[in-house]
């Protein structure tokens, strides 16, 4: 197993531009340029290039999607103003400068498992079901909700993995498992290779779980030390598969609470479970740097001893912080983790990969969600769609490598929480936002269940939400409530 005692930053590197074509772009291009001879020919090119593509495409980069837990707009000192106070993490901003960073990147929800629901079905989560987080049998049924995602719902680790990728998911699960739902489906069931979980997961790690709960102090691999193991494991599983292209799914637990940066930071409290000394921004800013550290580690493989594939690196967080300290971990947005508004759902996006990714992209203009990684990652990796239905997520894979900055066509929805029981609201009264949420072009509504209470803002002249304009634009009120409304009606 690779060590990952070694805590020194590492330092960035220059990488030269070339960008991966797909399949399915050569052939657009030449059906535009006329390359083709006539029409009839291109169409059977089509066809004969759409059944063997993801057999044999030109290149299979490795994927590997690296989620942080509870991770705020504001806690990467490379999205924060200059001037901001907060946590230093040059690995990350290294990371952004070496490749592409978005400015309006969107998770699917703003708590963990509809969140991660989103990223492996390519769709809006509330079609699964899981609307909050997954918790007891007897709070999922009072909530509304599934006890685990169902295995036949489309999973992006399948298609890729039918298209000749080795997957893995190492890390936080939270879809199914824990507490007393002993009847979730094993990680095989979504198409994954390896699945080392943590508590909440079909297969909890024993490094991770010597009890039945969260973290504990008797774990053999300690709370501090988490990041760093579970960069081990995907660097293995990359050695392990070095003859095909491999996925992995590196979800982390930091930099969620309780903030443990070191043993001295480590109490029990009064039920004798372990517990953090307190949250405070010191121990906050630990935590973010050993995460900091341990990504930089992994890119730092990546670049001095590279596999046979380019690899892709994603890192994303699945929700927005909480506690925000007074809306510095958001840098200002509104809102929170639990929060439709911006600091609960926009989360740092940045995508890496020497050889694939145009260096130095800083993309204000594309609107990329969680559940476009699902088509876009197809394209990419030559894999087909999941059959018998389409994601709610667009194909953006030529603004993930820096391409292009297409501007969004599809709308995205949210909605957090079907009833009472399963709303979890912000301390801060300001921050708790409407249920519901449509985003369409430079304009977000937030409404309540039956419509009222709405919430219009044009994000793109104001993305910390300060100016309502319902009722000055009740047109467009009218437009987009009508649109989240009868697409809430339409899900389960």
């Amino acid at each position: 197993m690779l060590a990952h005692r070694d805590r020194r930053h590492t330092a960035p590197t220059t990488i030269l531009f070339s960008p991966l074509r797909s399949w399915k772009c050569s052939l657009a291009g030449a059906l535009v340029s006329g390359n083709l001879f006539s029409t009839g020919v291109a169409l059977h090119a089509l066809l004969l290039l759409s059944a063997l593509a993801p057999a044999s495409p030109p290149a299979q980069p490795n994927v590997i999607i690296v989620l942080a837990d509870d991770l705020g707009w504001g806690d990467l000192s490379c999205y924060r103003q200059p001037e901001a106070q907060g946590a230093q993490t040059p690995q990350l901003d290294a990371m952004a400068a070496e490749g592409v960073r978005f400015g309006q990147c969107y998770s699917a929800a703003p708590i963990c498992s509809p969140s991660r629901c989103g990223i492996i079905t390519g769709q809006f989560p509330a079609r699964s079901k899981i609307t909050s987080f997954l918790q007891t049998k007897a709070g999922n049924a009072a909530c509304e909700m599934v006890d685990f995602l169902n295995p036949a719902a489309p999973s992006l680790p399948r298609q890729l993995r039918a298209a000749g990728y080795a997957t893995a998911h190492v890390g936080k699960w939270h879809l199914g498992g824990g507490r007393d739902v002993d009847n979730a489906p094993n990680f095989a069931a979504y198409g994954y290779d390896m699945g080392v979980g943590t508590w909440e997961s079909p297969a909890p790690h024993p490094s991770l779980t010597a009890e039945n709960w969260v973290w504990s102090a008797g774990d053999p691999v300690k709370r501090w030390d988490r990041t760093g193991w579970m960069v081990d494991q995907t660097l293995q599983f990359l050695a392990d598969h070095a003859d095909r292209p491999c996925f992995v799914n590196l979800w982390l637990d930091d930099p969620h609470t309780p903030w443990v940066p070191s043993e001295p930071d480590q109490q029990t409290g009064p039920d004798g479970r372990a517990r953090g000394a307190g949250d405070s921004p010191e121990k906050l800013a630990g935590v973010l740097a050993e995460m900091d550290r341990q990504i930089g580690r992994l890119l730092a493989h990546l670049r001095k001893q590279p596999p046979r594939l380019p690899t892709l690196v994603i890192f994303l967080s699945d929700n927005g912080p909480l506690p925000t300290f007074a809306g510095k971990r958001t840098a200002g947005l509104r809102g929170s983790k639990l929060s439709l508004y911006e600091g609960g759902i926009r989360v740092p996006g940045i995508v890496w990969g020497p050889g694939i990714v145009q260096p130095g992209i800083m993309n204000t203009q594309t609107v990329l969600a969680t559940v476009d990684l699902l088509p876009s990652l197809c394209t990419l990796c030559g894999a087909h769609l999941p059959p018998g239905s389409l994601p709610d997520g667009e194909d953006l894979s030529q603004a993930m490598i820096g391409a292009a900055q297409p501007m969004r066509s599809t709308p995205l929805c949210w909605e957090y929480g079907r009833n009472e029981t399963s709303f979890h609201y912000p301390q801060a009264a300001a921050d708790r936002s409407p249920p519901l949420a449509v985003r369409v072009g430079a304009f977000k509504l937030l409404v309540g269940p039956d419509g009222t209470t709405p919430e219009l803002y044009d994000i793109s002249a104001d993305a910390t939400e300060s100016t309502n304009l319902a009722a000055t634009q009740p047109d467009r009120v009218v437009q987009l409530r009508t649109q989240i409304l009868a697409w809430r009606n339409s899900v389960p």
